[in-house]
Order: structure tokens, then C-alpha cells, then sequence
């Protein structure tokens, strides 16, 4: 798993989220989907490029 991306149960109940912060990987990944651009995710949710690519690939590694 990458560094970037945490699983603890008591954060989102579980689910994985970029390390440091609340913010689901679905998210990143579900506003990506949605047609946001990574700079509006980055504005918008306070990530960092690295940590969208940390997003995407776990999404690869761990599919659904």
C-alpha cells in the first residue's frame, strides 16, 4: 500500500483516505470521474498531485 494512502477505523469507518487528511480515495477518484481537473481537486480538497497519483494507483492495485 502506498504511504500516501491510510486505513484506520476510526477515520471514514475504514475507509482508505489520503494519510493526514479525512479525504476518501473515492472521493479523489469519483471527482476525477466527474470531470474535475487536479488542480480544482487540489483546491478544492488540499491534496497534492502525489497524493491523487497515490489514489489511482491503489484504485489499480485494489479494484472495487
Amino acid at each position: 500500500m502506498s504511504d500516501r494512502i491510510s486505513i484506520d477505523p476510526a477515520v471514514q469507518h475504514g475507509k482508505p483516505v489520503i494519510r493526514g487528511t479525512r479525504v476518501p480515495v473515492a472521493r479523489i477518484l469519483g471527482s476525477l470521474a466527474g470531470g474535475m481537473t487536479r488542480e480544482e481537486i487540489i483546491d478544492e480538497y488540499g491534496v497534492t498531485t502525489d497524493d491523487i497519483v497515490a489514489a489511482l494507483e491503489f484504485a489499480t492495485e485494489f479494484p472495487g
